[in-house]
């Protein structure tokens, strides 16, 4: 197939060292060890399918092919086979975008950063670009929303291969080092979903503020004189002849009730020797 190719100059030989890499290439990670195998399998059968590029001044723009342009680097390649389209920049975006986010190894965030970056490019609003790549509205709001996590917890998230649900649990606690604490804590424990969602319940319960009591504001006097006559009522059915009075000084009002000592205290005989 490449032989057809080539007599069509569909495709070509480019030296590695006239390729530039592209600017929207989503993927930030890429693994050493699956790199070295890739080369090893492109060194005894050759490049199974061509990397793509575009033309631009000074050499070659990469469309797609990232791993494998970096893998024949490694195995010492001086050339690779490539088609070469004649494209613009935001086709060239486009495509290498949509090109990586069908691959099922993008961490979360650069998966996240590639629709954002789509969006971009196409101007389009989210609800438009969730049509697009054919996922729900809420999916890519969702996806989205964990660009909002600081750098260092991003990190922590993708050295221990954290999921997206991970991350969005994340968001619930407010910004800050609680929120790198609690990353570094789901990591170190190796908490799964379920797990962590029940971790961040209790750090959000810890964190709520005690309800008081409610004080209660004297806005009226009479409302409590109204209560001690109502005790000196009860207190003169019982017949304690209980008397009530109200006075004031400069600096006070003085409620008293008076009961007669005789009448508070029943006296009873002594038993009979």
């Amino acid at each position: 197939m490449f032989e057809i190719l080539k007599k069509q100059g569909q495709i070509q030989n480019i030296a590695l060292s006239e390729i530039f890499p592209n600017r929207f290439q989503p993927r930030r990670v890429f693994d050493e060890n699956e790199l070295f195998a890739l080369g090893e399998s492109i060194r005894e059968n050759g490049l199974v399918q061509p990397i793509s590029v575009r033309r631009i001044k000074g050499g070659f723009e990469l469309i797609a092919g990232e791993r494998r342009l970096r893998a024949c680097k490694l195995i010492g390649r001086e050339k690779i086979e490539a088609i070469v389209y004649d494209i613009g920049d935001e086709e060239s975006a486009v495509w290498a975008l949509i090109e990586n986010l069908q691959r099922s190894d993008l961490s979360p965030f650069e998966e996240a950063e590639a629709m954002a970056k789509l969006i971009s490019a196409w101007n389009v609003s989210s609800e438009e670009a969730a049509k697009r790549l054919g996922i729900a509205s809420s999916t890519l709001s969702n996806k989205l929303r964990i660009l909002k996590l600081e750098p260092e917890v991003r990190r922590v998230l993708i050295e221990n291969n954290l999921t997206e649900r991970h991350a969005r649990e994340l968001l619930r606690i407010p910004e800050g080092k609680e929120r790198l604490f609690a990353a570094k804590f789901i990591a170190e424990k190796e908490l799964n979903v379920p797990e962590t969602v029940r971790y961040i319940d209790r750090l959000l319960e810890q964190k709520k503020p005690k309800r008081k009591p409610p004080k209660f504001v004297v806005k009226d006097l009479r409302l409590f004189i109204n209560t001690f006559e109502h005790a000196v009522e009860v207190m003169n059915s019982a017949g304690l002849c209980a008397v009530s009075t109200v006075s004031e000084n400069e600096e006070n009002i003085i409620y008293s009730v008076t009961v007669p000592k005789e009448k508070a205290f029943r006296k009873t005989k002594s038993p009979a020797g």
